[in-house]
């Protein structure tokens, strides 16, 4: 899906704040959570995100949703990492 296509969708999914985010290699994210649910799609490069019981790797073309609440953390890959990010709140990454 190209990523208007995948803007779409989230918004039809009910997100009401879409839009694009890049980071540079190496940044972390320290354990948060968000008051709406967030969801990410991965176009480019790679992140790990961290739950209390596992850890997720994802990679160009990989979608992660984080439910209301849920502690998480993050790592941005070496080559950096391009997000789309779908919040139902806005304002709430």
């Amino acid at each position: 899906m190209n990523k208007e296509a995948l803007k779409e969708k989230l918004l039809k999914e009910g997100f009401v704040n879409v839009y694009e985010w890049h980071d540079e290699p190496g940044v972390e994210y320290r354990s948060h959570s968000h008051k709406g649910a967030v969801a990410f799609y991965i176009l480019e490069g790679s992140v790990s995100f961290r739950f209390r019981d596992k850890e997720v790797e994802l990679k160009s073309g990989n979608r992660i949703d984080v439910p209301v609440g849920e502690e998480h953390s993050a790592r941005v890959g070496s080559d950096g990492c391009t997000f789309l990010v779908g919040e139902m709140i806005e304002g709430d990454s």
